[in-house]
């Protein structure tokens, strides 16, 4: 059997048929044969969840964390690690009903094309949640986040708003707690608010037994990201796009991002469901926006053409660190989610003084001499990166790591009359280099050679200090992913934080290991 040659199934049995019927945790699960495709916190959790339904489970990984190995033995689930690029003779004499795939997997995977060709119906996590979602009590309703950027702070914020509305809230999804961990949580729920990503949305079906059916969606943003695994800006779009399908109650979108807008006037939505506008500017009616100072409700009231409801001030946002413009638009849209779940004003209020964003993202590290140092490792692309360059008047950049695919020259260009210097890190500098020489040739550039990931950061903050002057701001705002070098956004952040502290004379700051993969 070569590489990428696939041998059918033994038979082609109707297997949409019995999988129309599972549309429950109630249903009759027992014997399906699943096979599920990686040993994540999401193929694990779907083998999990597919054992203790009685399915007949296999999961196929190229590799397996020690632990959830020793997992799958403990709940009786053969495991198969393989080189995925081929076929997995287990897999073929499983001859599953279903597979079930983690969000890694590039949509031409040659499994999937395998599972295609065999007429293998395949799903995402999702999808199983979706389906199984009644295990404790009645379903509870879904609000569902993606974009671009601000998915998981938006996702928090939502949640720690309805929380303060006196809700049980389970915040899950790509934010870090797989859907099927939550919706088998004993306690049960109110709402769960669900961040997706573009590869979980890509797997979701419009319509059907598995088609998501949420009370509220957002997409908060658009750009291109990620088009090495979808293919092209159109796919990457048109997977965001199926958030909002089928939604009942809000279809909360970016009036500053047209695209968002357009995507919801191109939605299949449930009838009654309304369009929702927020924004940094004057809220018109059916919008969330800001009125002098104060952030204002104008969707969520009777008289909406009239009157509006204070939800909080720029102000109070400025005190406990939150009014960075792009932070701002967050808490307007997580506002309105919260708000379609009925959450009131001075909920929303009482949220927002003890709420405190994640580290990584615009955390200020240290300040010395007049200089800023600020971590948004979570900058992952260059639609974050604009946002966190535009909050600062005169900036060190740190940039670079893998770039997906994307040009960074826009990013460049636009915010070259900021720059004090850059120091460039990663393994596909010649890019962002090149970037440099076309849209800031003047613009004093170091680049960061080193293998050693341990002497990244050390290097890259020397060279930074070299650079800034009083009253600047050395940003690490990478515009690119972290795994070339680190294990993961956090990883590169921490590590940012511990150089600065060892060049300031600071010590120690956080033990880089403690941070999760991502």
């Amino acid at each position: 059997m070569g590489a990428h040659s696939f041998d059918p199934p033994r038979q082609a049995p109707d297997r949409h048929g019995r999988l129309d019927t599972l549309t429950s945790w109630h249903s009759d699960w027992t014997g399906l044969r699943v096979a599920v495709l990686g040993l994540g916190m999401t193929g694990f959790a779907a083998a999990d969840t597919l054992s203790e339904l009685g399915a007949d489970v296999l999961v196929v990984a190229g590799r397996a964390p020690d632990d959830r190995a020793r997992l799958l033995q403990v709940l009786g689930v053969p495991l198969v690690t393989a080189d995925l690029d081929a076929a997995p003779d287990t897999l073929v004499s499983h001859d599953p009903e279903l597979i079930i795939v983690s969000p890694g997997f590039h949509p031409d995977h040659p499994l999937l094309q395998w599972a295609a060709s065999a007429a293998i119906p395949v799903w995402g996590d999702i999808e199983l949640a979706w389906r199984l979602r009644d295990k404790v009590g009645p379903a509870a309703p879904w609000i569902l986040v993606t974009g671009t950027n601000g998915k998981t702070t938006t996702v928090q914020l939502a949640a720690t708003m309805i929380a303060a509305g006196g809700h049980r809230v389970a915040p899950c999804g790509n934010i870090g707690v797989p859907v099927l961990d939550a919706i088998r949580d004993p306690q049960g729920w109110d709402v769960l608010v669900v961040e997706l990503s573009s590869y979980q949305l890509h797997h979701l079906p419009l319509s059907g037994p598995g088609a998501l059916v949420p009370l509220s969606s957002v997409c908060l943003n658009i750009a291109d990201d990620h088009i090495d695994w979808h293919g092209s800006a159109l796919a990457y779009r048109d997977a965001k796009a199926k958030v909002y399908a089928n939604t009942t109650v809000a279809c909360v979108y970016n009036k500053a991002d047209l695209a968002t807008m357009r995507m919801v006037e191109d939605a299949d939505v449930s009838d009654g469901a309304r369009a929702i506008g927020f924004g940094l500017g004057v809220p018109g009616p059916s919008d969330l926006g800001i009125v002098d100072g104060i952030l204002c409700d104008r969707a969520f009231l009777e008289d909406r053409f009239d009157s509006a409801i204070e939800l909080t001030t720029v102000a109070d946002l400025v005190a406990v660190g939150l009014a960075a413009p792009h932070v701002v638009a967050n808490i307007l849209a997580a506002a309105a989610l919260a708000r379609s779940f009925d959450v009131p004003p001075d909920a929303i209020r009482a949220a927002l003084a003890t709420f405190r964003l994640d580290a990584h993202r615009i955390e200020v590290i240290a300040t010395h001499d007049g200089i800023s140092w600020i971590d948004d490792s979570k900058a992952t692309n260059p639609h974050a990166a604009d946002a966190s360059l535009a909050a600062y008047d005169s900036v060190v950049w740190l940039v670079g790591g893998l770039l997906k695919g994307v040009d960074i020259g826009e990013l460049v260009a636009r915010h070259a009359g900021r720059l004090r210097g850059a120091v460039v890190i990663g393994v596909e500098r010649a890019e962002v280099l090149a970037a440099f020489r076309r849209h800031a040739p003047a613009l004093r550039v170091f680049e960061i050679d080193s293998d050693d990931t341990g002497q990244v950061m050390p290097s890259a903050v020397d060279m930074a200090a070299s650079l800034a002057e009083a009253g600047d701001v050395v940003l690490l705002a990478p515009a690119a992913a972290s795994m070339d070098q680190f294990a993961s956004y956090a990883e590169r952040g921490a590590k940012f934080a511990q150089a600065v502290h060892d060049y300031l004379g600071g010590g120690s700051h956080e033990d880089p290991s403690s941070y999760p993969g991502a």
